[in-house]
């Protein structure tokens, strides 16, 4: 092609130094310095957003996606409609697992907490594209959304499907399922909600077992009190299918809120460490 004839080119303006790329979108510190430093169980992942998931975060976040600042209280029913039961989940790393619980159960409210900005950019566009009015996507620390943005006994149920492991001992206290973080979650679920955890790493698994089994205000739906059969609800997804292919054992916790209190309010200071 002649010089005369190219088509001319359009060199990206770079955004000023500090200047968020989705202004209306998930801020990069949602809850700023307003609450205390802590050891956290997660690691913000950086990764490239693509077209259509930068596309579905500048459209649809503003009315899908809620930042975690811990300066309100959330109105389930002003966010999902009223009467509608709502589930948390932490972690959903692209969400296509969530985008097929919540077409399987449009009648449940599915809140999904992540810090990985491609991903929600990706179960933003899931949502849209099935037509999915029961998802919302939550930017930033769960636990800050836990202790200071639900009200109490507002979840019908809790997911954590695999969490960091951090396999390394230093790190175990990183680990999100301790006794600190079931303390706090145990109030912000009804009598009879479901905490259900997820994970292929053995130690992990057994050190969950141990500690939701030792909570007062949690019970095994297992009679003999060791792991359950996957349920039905919660897909088999393209992660989980590539460690299963690699001999990896997944186990599934499935412990119910007792209808006792068993713990504090949750409220605090909040310097529980490894949440």
């Amino acid at each position: 092609m002649s010089e005369s004839n190219a088509a001319p080119e359009h060199p990206r303006t770079p955004r000023p130094k500090g200047e968020p790329r989705f202004p209306d979108g998930p801020s990069p510190d949602p809850a700023g310095s307003h609450f205390e430093r802590r050891i956290r169980s997660f690691q913000p992942r950086r990764s490239r957003v693509t077209t259509s998931q930068a596309d579905a975060l500048r459209r649809l976040w503003p009315m899908w996606g809620l930042d975690i600042d811990g300066q309100r209280t959330l109105d389930f029913a002003e966010l999902f409609g009223a009467g509608r039961p709502v589930v948390l989940e932490i972690g959903f790393g692209m969400g296509e697992a969530t985008a097929q619980m919540a077409a399987d159960d449009p009648d449940t409210g599915i809140l999904a907490v992540d810090v990985h900005t491609p991903g929600q950019g990706n179960l933003l566009g899931l949502a849209e594209r099935n037509g999915l009015d029961n998802i919302r996507v939550a930017n930033g620390d769960a636990v800050i959304l836990l202790r200071e943005m639900l009200p109490p006994a507002s979840l019908d149920g809790l997911r954590v499907y695999f969490p960091d492991p951090w396999p390394k001992a230093r790190h175990h206290k990183r680990r999100i399922i301790q006794p600190d973080f079931l303390d706090l979650a145990a109030p912000r679920l009804k009598p009879g909600a479901v905490l259900h955890c997820a994970t292929d790493w053995e130690p992990y698994a057994e050190q969950m077992l141990e500690v939701l089994t030792a909570h007062p205000a949690f019970e095994n739906t297992q009679a003999d009190g060791g792991y359950a059969p996957r349920p039905a609800f919660r897909p088999l997804t393209r992660f989980e299918g590539q460690g299963l292919d690699k001999g990896h054992v997944v186990h599934d916790l499935l412990f119910r809120r007792t209808s006792g209190q068993g713990t504090g309010s949750g409220t605090g200071s909040g310097t529980g460490q490894g949440i």
